[in-house]
């Protein structure tokens, strides 16, 4: 077993005060924590059971603390419903500015509030190879554990950047392409875009914010023909960066 600091550091780490407070954060799952270890981003401790030390065990760090543990302590110490692997604590990584150059396209996320999409959202752009994804202020937490785990390792990759994003958009070059996703807008398919500027795309629920409406200069629809009243934002993105890239990527 852990000792009660170590357990009472980890379910710290469950919320967001704690984890700007320790500047710190959770890595739950065999892939992810193999992602996190091959990765730049500072390991600090490692949970582990037994049967995934004796897979991993060459790959560790001679300085890393670990804990092996049973499937039973990960569990109750982690978020995920059940965790027969490994969970490590790592060490927020050093945000960098993220600015729009020539022929980068980068997302922006907009009040988008559910972990599993940000995720989701940041894994699509380590697909595509964006420069890197800007979360509003107001999106779910990037390395809250529900989030880092539905990047699937991406976000070893992906830079994020969690700004004011009214105020963001307003600082760009005003020739920057700032795209996006709303039913009144140009539909995709008849266009031919080139990956550079921003997309932004909004929650699922209430679409883009008003401020952030006001900086788009092109408005894109993925036209629909069915009775859906609206596609997943997760969705809705990786049809759009499609739309981006269809002419680039062989």
């Amino acid at each position: 077993m852990v000792s009660k600091a170590v357990a009472k550091y980890v379910h710290a780490l469950h919320l967001k005060k704690y984890r700007l407070r320790h500047g710190a954060f959770l890595v739950e799952g065999g892939k992810s924590v193999r992602e996190l270890l091959s990765s730049g981003i500072l390991t600090e401790r490692l949970l582990i059971t037994a049967e995934f030390n004796e897979k991993i065990h060459a790959e560790l760090p001679a300085s890393l603390p670990v804990d092996v543990v049973s499937e039973e302590e990960l569990t109750r110490l982690g978020t995920l419903s059940t965790n027969n692997t490994a969970l490590a604590i790592a060490r927020l990584p050093e945000e960098k500015p993220l600015v729009p150059a020539a022929g980068q396209l980068l997302l922006a996320l907009d009040e988008v509030r559910d972990p599993g999409n940000v995720g989701t959202l940041i894994r699509l752009a380590d697909w595509y190879g964006l420069a890197g994804v800007i979360c509003s202020d107001t999106c779910a937490d990037p390395w809250a554990p529900k989030t880092v785990a539905a990047t699937m390792g991406s976000f070893t990759r992906v830079p994020v950047w969690q700004r004011n994003l009214p105020e963001w958009l307003g600082s760009l070059a005003p020739d920057l392409p700032v795209y996006g996703a709303d039913l009144h807008g140009e539909n995709v398919h008849r266009l031919t875009l080139r990956p550079t500027g921003v997309l932004v795309m909004g929650s699922e629920s209430h679409g883009l914010t008003p401020p952030v409406e006001a900086c788009l200069t092109q408005r894109l629809h993925i036209p629909g023909r069915g009775q859906a009243e609206s596609l997943n934002v997760a969705v809705s993105a990786a049809i759009l960066l499609d739309n981006f890239y269809r002419n680039e990527i062989n």
